[in-house]
């Protein structure tokens, strides 16, 4: 199953798109594996500034390698973002005056361990150098950061190398099929159940998940209903509270409302217009 046909994560603020973010959909032969590539479409300046920007990062059930480029110091730092099961806020101050430009690749949970040297284990909430998981990437794309300055041609260099460095076994049929069972539920389905459809034990199947995606199942199921959730919230312009406890099976509405806050940081509405204060316009869709 092309599991990303069935599955559009988004963060926090889906529609933002300026000078020092864009997003950009890979290639077709690496859709199932990349979400997106995304950065400085080129090299921006970055202006001094005691007053630092807020902002939240919420849980996407991505996994980002992220490589920023300071074009004035001559120096690239690189990381790679395992899943997060938390949301928090953001403070940016810029300290110096100085041009930058970001260049970052999105994986989907199943996809990133398919081009890494390490497994996922120990990876959630976490901030590594990009060396630890994916050195032979970092050799390879890192050099021509500061020659190649369009993100389109960072983009077309960096899928050739995603292409001839998928390694097939270290998929695992048994991960890729809880990860259907997941998605086809929207989250909602208890793990007892999942580890009989996928036929294995409770015990595997985190072990399995802990080391292809860096989290238990429980945690994912988690998230996967909140990503539901966040996008009939965001785009379905009938939505209703009591429609979605039933559909994602919620205790009550108090449960719903408390398990958005906390993924989130903020209440629905609140959500709601954090999300569209970077738009002039948005109409909604009907779900």
């Amino acid at each position: 199953m092309n599991l990303h046909k069935i599955y559009n994560p988004i963060t926090a603020t889906p529609f933002a798109r300026n000078e020092s973010y864009m997003e950009f959909a890979p290639c077709e032969a690496l859709k199932p594996y990349v979400k997106c590539f995304w950065g400085t479409k080129e090299p921006v300046r970055q202006r001094k500034t005691d007053i630092p920007t807020r902002g939240i990062v919420t849980p996407d059930t991505c996994m980002d390698i992220i490589f920023t480029v300071d074009v004035t110091n001559n120096r690239i730092t690189g990381r790679f973002c395992g899943i997060d099961d938390r949301s928090f806020a953001t403070w940016d101050k810029n300290d110096e005056e100085k041009i930058i430009s970001t260049f970052a690749i999105r994986f989907f949970p199943w996809s990133a361990v398919l081009f890494a040297e390490e497994s996922m284990q120990n990876t959630r909430n976490g901030f590594f150098e990009v060396d630890v998981h994916f050195s032979k990437l970092r050799k390879e794309i890192e050099p021509l950061l500061f020659d190649v300055v369009n993100i389109k041609e960072r983009i077309a260099r960096t899928e050739c190398y995603l292409l001839s460095h998928i390694y097939p076994k270290r998929s695992n049929h048994i991960v890729m099929d809880a990860m259907a069972e997941l998605l086809l539920r929207k989250g909602n389905i208890e793990i007892g159940q999942l580890t009989r459809e996928v036929h294995t034990s409770n015990r595997q199947l985190e072990r399995l998940f802990q080391s292809y995606i860096g989290i238990s199942p429980k945690q994912l199921s988690s998230l996967i209903r909140y990503q539901y959730l966040w996008k009939d919230v965001l785009f379905c312009g009938n939505f209703q509270v009591m429609d979605a406890v039933y559909e994602y099976g919620y205790t009550d509405q108090a449960h719903l409302l408390h398990d958005f806050k906390r993924f989130h940081t903020m209440n629905i509405s609140q959500a709601k217009e954090y999300a569209r204060k970077h738009v002039a316009f948005l109409q909604e869709k009907c779900c």
